[in-house]
């Protein structure tokens, strides 16, 4: 079975799945290729950083794989859509319908777990956008039902995608809100069950099981991928998606991602767009690690060649495969 995937590790033919393979070693050796060391960063010395975005100052990364998510690592909006029971050959009515119970039930999680009614106008890019404003003080006895945000929020338009920031009051309820959301994302991403309750967990674990069947596993492939990367201590995976962020979270936890993608390594790009998102990583983790750009749309494709970065295209199983053993292999 080796042999088939020849194709895709060859110099001449590797352009078929990265459009810019510039930084990769053409050859496609990893014996010839040197990973590069950041210059560590320091707490407090990275002003350009947003809070909460520093890396361990021991950690030395070698290369970071920039995520897109649906139609990526999920299977989702082509659900909604039917374009993937007609592009597959599959029941299209049972497609559409798996797909909105999906949906309901990550606009479920969203709304009951993670403040989305709260939170659906104060979007932000990054969880710690707004930590800044956050006091500190103990949330175990806050009651967030009437602490008056929601009512504040609605009347004045606080939230604002043109960025207006309330008063400091109003911002730090803000602050709980998503610092709530992180001590949950944490808490549960490896076991949504519990988040979840039995009959929920029951249902939710039917329906990701419906939806496998349908999508021939493509979510259970995309996750060797990860966990290969995840395994390496000089690896790290990075999601950058177009979905609002409280619903992003609770995508991933829905389709069991959670221990791929730690909290802070997860960026909505729906205000500022996957460029403006991908500045945002290089900034963080340096110019001297290797990004590999993951996706199947434009925008991202488009956003990893003004970077300069590897872009791997993901429009079918076979790409999956594929990944998936140059990950195996050690070519990626």
């Amino acid at each position: 079975g080796q042999n088939q995937y020849a194709q895709y590790y060859s110099a001449s033919s590797y352009g078929s799945y990265m459009t810019s393979n510039s930084t990769l070693d053409s050859t496609g050796s990893t014996s010839s290729y040197q990973l590069q060391e950041p210059t560590p960063v320091i707490t407090g010395q990275a002003p350009e950083l947003h809070s909460g975005e520093h890396w361990p100052i021991r950690v030395r990364l070698g290369r970071v794989f920039v995520w897109d998510l649906d139609e990526t690592i999920i299977v989702f909006h082509s659900l909604l859509t039917g374009s993937y029971a007609q592009k597959y050959g599959k029941d299209a009515p049972l497609a559409v319908t798996l797909g909105l119970r999906m949906e309901e039930m990550i606009f479920n999680m969203a709304d009951t777990h993670l403040f989305f009614n709260d939170l659906e106008e104060c979007d932000q890019v990054h969880i710690d956008d707004v930590s800044s404003d956050d006091n500190g003080q103990d949330l175990s006895t806050y009651s967030f039902a009437t602490d008056g945000f929601h009512a504040a929020a609605t009347s004045a338009s606080l939230c604002l995608a043109t960025g207006v920031r309330g008063g400091v009051d109003w911002m730090r309820k803000l602050a709980f809100r998503y610092r709530r959301v992180k001590e949950l994302y944490c808490t549960y991403k490896n076991n949504v069950g519990g988040l979840l309750g039995p009959a929920k967990r029951e249902a939710w674990l039917q329906l990701r099981a419906e939806v496998e069947a349908l999508t021939d596993s493509w979510l259970t492939t995309a996750l060797k991928s990860l966990s290969i990367i995840s395994s390496r201590s000089n690896c790290v995976n990075v999601l950058v998606t177009t979905t609002q962020l409280i619903p992003a979270l609770a995508k991933v936890l829905l389709y069991s991602l959670g221990s791929a993608f730690p909290i802070e390594n997860i960026y909505s790009a729906t205000k500022i767009g996957k460029e403006s998102c991908f500045e945002r990583i290089m900034q963080r983790f340096g110019r001297k690690v290797v990004y590999v750009v993951i996706g199947d749309g434009v925008e991202e494709e488009q956003a990893a060649t003004k970077h300069n970065m590897p872009f791997w295209r993901i429009s079918s199983h076979s790409d999956l495969l594929a990944l998936h053993q140059a990950l195996e292999f050690e070519y990626l």
